[in-house]
This record gives C-alpha cells, structure tokens and sequence, in this order.
C-alpha cells in the first residue's frame, strides 16, 4: 500500500510550513498561523458530473 499524500501548502495562509497532528487522522498544523486542520477523502464523483468549458462569455 502506498503512503498517503502530504497536503503541501496551508488552506489559510499558503505557508508550507506543516506538521502531522497527533490528534486525529488526517490531522495538520501550521506553524506559521496556528491553525489545525483535517483533510478527509470524500469519495469519488459519479461519471456524469463532468466540468463543462463551455460556460462565460466568449471575447
């Protein structure tokens, strides 16, 4: 199995200075704001879910 991935940057300030956390799984801390966060794996969307690129104005 391989290793989960590593987020790389903070979601709040954009520091990459982080820190597993012990208190729970999937569980970061940032050094430079002080913030706890926790990154969860939602699932996968259904095929049909597509982006369209066909949105906005065309210029």
């Amino acid at each position: 199995m391989s290793e989960r991935a590593a987020p790389f940057y903070c979601p709040y300030c954009g520091d990459e200075d982080l820190r597993p956390s012990e208190e729970a799984h999937g569980a970061w801390e940032c050094a430079a704001c002080s913030r706890a966060f926790q990154l969860k794996f939602l699932g996968l969307l259904a095929q049909g879910l597509k982006r369209s690129d066909s949105g906005g104005a065309e210029i």
